[in-house]
């Protein structure tokens, strides 16, 4: 399965400027088991439309992009599939995400097209899938695109008989023929010639590779077997990702090149529990030399924040400017962790730099978060052309013109431009290379990029470091000033479950690290939102996503969109880091709560571990256990740990079993190649080394307590739960965990006990007495007459 990493992935990457073929991190996808079979515009406008198909009743923002096609779309469902079986028309699926450059292509060279538009409305039953709404139906044909053609990504074009089987697949096509790579014209004709003279090889043939991807993506643990040793996995995760590690910049492989947080948590946690060997130093080195070069780096937007998807380049400067939610969320959290394990304010500044810019661009009145930001705008100086970067680059004379003014006592007259340039690398003919622009969308311009630390600019120029800072904030903030008047790129504005729940996560983690009640107060905010707008309480169901309508308010489509692992998962996991936050207990029960109803509509009894998407809805003729962190870290790994958390709070040892068996399900892609599951190495790595139980005893908003937790907030302790046990606390807690009983504040102070296989240390007051227990792991566990 191909993860975001793609971004448009074979979708005529290799036809535009930094477009990649291929997805970098997909390789071990490309299975040799399937390489030999049969290969087979924007929002809508405010002038008349001369077409509208019934994808205008849709909420999603790609679908709506597809309302005034000439071309009789249907949105993936019964009527579509009723439609097909009635008429004995062959499907064309054509599947895609709002801010995918190359869906925007082929949607102004071919759908917009009348002639193409009336071969598809004539020949074939035409279904148009987003597929951030409906990752399940993406999943499967992309594991046949995948399988068939050994690459992918979006667009993604697959032809199904009316059966829902595909017999062809494919990504990007130009509307006709192109050098050596056939139109979508010719494309047509012969599938229509295929389906009406040659029809049985054509149904005999998608029917052999669905049963041979069948076995293929099968992932089960086999009768009792337990999962692998977790640190053998874990240092060969790290040999394998110092192997691709890239050392001038950081980060993995050359270019393209993704920030992968999975990756970087994953050297984090292998330093933890390794801090004494150079194996954990270099892991701690890796994760932070590529945080710290990301955030110089041009993928970093130092005018309005956040990060951009990837960089095109080795070193983080030119980037695929789309903004996405989940990038956000999982950097916000690999930057607190780095800040707690380093202790460098950078960290923490960029931590909340993202938050700052999600707050800002990516939220909705209703607590929720948008899904992404286009990287196409039009230019300042209009035309109707859609340039990728337009709203977030720079010319010198731009700059010079801002920034005029003359430095005191800087060398040789400076003024502000000139230090600011020097600073960020901007240059008069624009510091993009023609490798990295061949369509020359950024000619003259610049993506400024930090050259130089601001001890050398105070240097070079002969004025205080704090000047220099002083400068810097006060020009990026005209310089944000000036992007407001820009047009705008598009704003996906659907709102994911699963990728709220990674935002929450976000919010949770560094509000609590930083001890800041603004970002705590945001992520309850984001989960009231969940549970008023994503959660159906009635069917006990949590929906995938909702939508913001034309005034402001949030909207549902009839009928909604059930939720997928991920959704659960997600959420569950953003459940417990907003309890750790607040301590409020209600977040606690509802991640219980959802924890029992995502196993009993994912968990597969025979093999272990959690299919993608309800194993009962027919329409999906795979049933699929994500096997990769990529871009988003797989549902299974994130569950695994969150049965681990939910073992220690609720006390159900059936929770603590059922992550092994998860974990033994996928023993053997753990074992040959755990690089590909950094997220469940980092569980297995929590099960193998225990959890350590932190319990305060105090009034959640007294002084004292609050300085425990800041104690606990302050370092990172990937394998640990939090509670507090407090008068609204403890029957909930007590009654599931009766051990919890006999701790009590000692003298009337807030205490903590810190526990570990059943055994707990002395109870401790005092706030650095708590840390050094906590840094000082195993030896600092001191038996004690309370027991867990």
């Amino acid at each position: 399965m191909l993860p975001h990493d793609s971004c448009c992935g074979d979708c005529g990457r290799a036809f535009g400027r930094r477009r990649v073929t291929r997805n970098p991190n997909a390789e071990s996808y490309n299975s040799p088991v399937f390489m030999s079979m049969a290969s087979g515009g924007e929002g809508p406008s405010s002038s008349p439309h001369k077409h509208t198909n019934r994808l205008a009743k849709e909420r999603s923002p790609y679908l709506l992009q597809h309302a005034h096609n000439p071309v009789d779309w249907y949105p993936w469902g019964q009527d579509a599939f009723d439609k097909a079986k009635n008429e004995d028309k062959p499907i064309f699926l054509s599947v895609g995400y709002s801010t995918c450059h190359w869906c925007h292509v082929m949607e102004r060279e071919s759908f917009e097209d009348e002639e193409i538009g009336k071969i598809l409305s004539e020949n074939f039953v035409c279904i148009k899938v987003d597929r951030e709404e409906r990752p399940d139906v993406d999943k499967v044909y992309m594991t046949f695109v995948q399988a068939t053609s050994g690459g992918g990504g979006w667009p993604m074009s697959v032809w199904l008989t009316p059966d829902l089987r595909p017999f062809i697949g494919g990504t990007y096509f130009p509307p006709r023929d192109h050098v050596r790579r056939p139109g979508l014209i010719t494309v047509l004709t012969r599938i229509t010639d295929q389906w009406q003279n040659n029809r049985p090889n054509v149904e005999s043939s998608g029917e052999r590779i669905l049963e041979a991807l069948k076995k293929g993506t099968a992932v089960a643990a086999n009768p009792g077997e337990s999962p692998p040793l977790a640190p053998d996995v874990a240092n060969r995760c790290f040999q394998q990702l110092a192997h691709s590690y890239e050392e001038e910049y950081g980060g993995f492989r050359d270019a393209p090149k993704f920030p992968t947080p999975v990756n970087l948590m994953f050297l984090m946690s292998y330093w933890s529990v390794n801090r004494s060997t150079s194996e954990g130093v270099e892991a701690l080195q890796m994760a932070l030399h590529t945080l710290r070069m990301m955030a110089l780096g041009g993928i970093h937007d130092h005018v309005a924040q956040g990060f951009h998807r990837y960089s095109t380049d080795s070193s983080w400067h030119v980037p695929h400017f789309e903004k996405m939610l989940y990038d956000q969320a999982q950097l916000a959290v690999a930057y607190i962790t780095a800040s707690q394990v380093s202790g460098e304010q950078l960290f923490a500044d960029v931590a909340k730099d993202i938050l700052v810019y999600v707050s800002r661009d990516l939220s909705d009145k209703s607590g929720g978060f948008y899904s992404a930001e286009d990287a196409d705008s039009v230019p300042v100086s209009g035309g109707p052309e859609k340039r990728e970067g337009a709203f977030c680059v720079w010319t010198a004379s731009e700059v010079r013109e801002l920034l005029p003014d003359v430095v005191e006592g800087a060398t040789g007259s400076a003024t502000k431009a000139d230090i600011f340039m020097h600073h960020y690398g901007v240059k008069e003919q624009g510091n993009v290379d023609l490798e990295q622009d061949p369509h020359g969308e950024l000619q003259g311009q610049n993506v400024l990029i930090v050259r130089y630390s601001v001890e050398l600019t105070a240097a070079r120029f002969g004025v205080s470091v704090e000047k220099v800072n002083e400068l810097l904030a006060s020009a990026r903030g005209k310089m944000a000033e000036v992007r407001k008047s820009r047009p705008r790129p598009h704003l996906d504005t659907k709102m994911l479950a699963s990728w709220n729940g990674l935002m929450l996560s976000a919010f949770a983690r560094v509000g609590a690290v930083l001890g800041d009640k603004a970002l705590l107060e945001r992520a309850v905010q984001a989960g009231k939102f969940l549970k008023e707008h994503l959660w159906d309480a009635e069917r006990e169901t949590i929906l995938r996503s909702c939508y913001r309508g034309d005034q402001m308010e949030v909207e549902q489509i009839s009928p909604p969109i059930s939720g997928f692992l991920d959704d659960y998962s997600f959420v569950i996991c953003g459940l417990l880091d907003l309890y750790e936050a607040t301590l409020q207990l209600e977040w606690l029960q509802w991640a219980e709560e959802l924890q029992l109803r995502q196993d009993g509509l994912f968990w597969d009894e025979q093999g272990g571990g959690y299919f993608c998407s309800d194993p009962s809805d027919s329409t999906v003729l795979l049933q699929l256990k994500e096997d990769q962190d990529g871009a988003e870290p797989s549902a299974n790994s994130v569950s695994a740990s969150n049965l681990l958390r939910l073992s220690h709070y609720t006390g159900r040892q059936e929770w603590l079993q059922r992550s092994q068996q998860l974990l033994a399900a996928f023993s053997d892609r753990l074992t040959r190649v755990p690089i590909a599951l950094p997220e469940m190495v980092r569980a297995l790595m929590a099960q193998h080394y225990t959890l350590k139980q932190i319990v305060i005893c105090g009034q959640r908003d007294a002084p004292d307590t609050a300085s425990l937790l800041a104690a606990v907030s302050s370092l990172f302790l990937p394998h640990k739960v939090l509670m507090l046990l407090d008068d609204d606390a403890e029957s909930f807690l007590c009654q599931r965990v009766p051990a919890l009983s006999s701790m009590s504040q000692q003298g009337g102070a807030a205490t903590a006990y810190v526990c570990q296989d059943f055994t707990c240390t002395l109870p401790v007051t005092d706030p650095q007495e708590l840390r050094r227990v906590l840094l000082d792991g195993h030896t600092a566990i001191q038996t004690d007459e309370s027991s867990i």
